[in-house]
């Protein structure tokens, strides 16, 4: 008599979970990299701009400043192609 208990994992089954944890891992991949990247603003400016924007109290102002330093950034990187 055998004792130890035996799960049964059809093959098929097996693959299709596989192709399916594959595909959502990579849409979520993508999705995480458009959203880092859908700007096109590097980091390096973002965080120039938050820094040189620290001394307004508001938030509407300081998001205001960033906003017009990555502007004026996004111009000189343009002009410079």
């Amino acid at each position: 008599m055998n004792t130890m208990p035996v799960l049964a994992c059809p093959l098929g089954q097996t693959i299709v979970a596989v192709a399916l944890s594959f595909l959502v891992a990579i849409g979520l991949f993508t999705a995480v990299a458009g959203l880092f990247l859908r700007d096109g603003t590097p980091l390096q400016n973002v965080a120039i701009a938050e820094r040189a924007c620290s001394e307004f109290a508001l938030v509407s102002e300081r998001e205001a400043c960033v906003r017009s330093f990555l502007a004026a950034a996004y111009r000189q990187r343009v002009a410079s192609r």
